[in-house]
């Protein structure tokens, strides 16, 4: 017996309808925003880069790269952390190092998060290599129209000056 909303939508129409509103916002903030595909499922990749004074010339780049999901649990969190950071990795530009860092907010969206997942997206940010940063973001979209963000907002020992920069962009595309 398939049971329906009250509003008839379905969760899995909001994760949907949140991943296009997620990319009006990338768009909006002056990110390029492109699709990729992930097991089967539609991606949506955004990506910017930034230079203030403030960061004595520093170059910082954010990706972010979403997908609707049925359900989040740890592992998916996992494999889809790495694939996301493998794929921007590949793709940032410059030379990595000292001047030229990278963060990348893999994002997944469902109606369904396990607790556990919500707990690994905000136990601390992952690390690959010495340049690239990612924090994992869990979006629960249970009730079509809300949406619950989980990830990470703390300090990092790597990359520290530029985390207000990126929580502020987090907050923007995530709301």
């Amino acid at each position: 017996m398939t049971q329906e909303q009250a509003n008839g939508a379905s969760p899995v129409d909001a994760a949907g309808t949140y991943l296009e509103e997620l990319g009006e916002r990338l768009a909006a903030d002056g990110c390029r925003v492109t699709a990729a595909t992930w097991r089967d499922h539609r991606v949506v990749f955004g990506g910017r880069s930034d230079r203030k004074a403030r960061w004595f010339g520093t170059k910082t780049e954010i990706f972010v790269l979403a997908a609707a999901v049925p359900e989040i649990d740890t592992a998916l969190l996992a494999e889809f952390t790495g694939w996301a950071m493998e794929r921007a990795r590949s793709i940032r530009s410059g030379l990595p190092g000292a001047r030229n860092a990278a963060t990348v907010l893999p994002a997944l969206v469902s109606g369904s998060v396990q607790p556990s997942a919500t707990q690994w997206a905000a136990a601390d940010a992952r690390l690959m290599g010495t340049t690239l940063l990612g924090r994992p973001i869990t979006v629960e979209t249970a009730v079509p129209g809300t949406a619950r963000v989980t990830m990470y907002r703390g300090g990092v020992a790597w990359g520290g000056m530029f985390t207000g920069h990126v929580l502020e962009k987090a907050s923007l595309y995530f709301p």
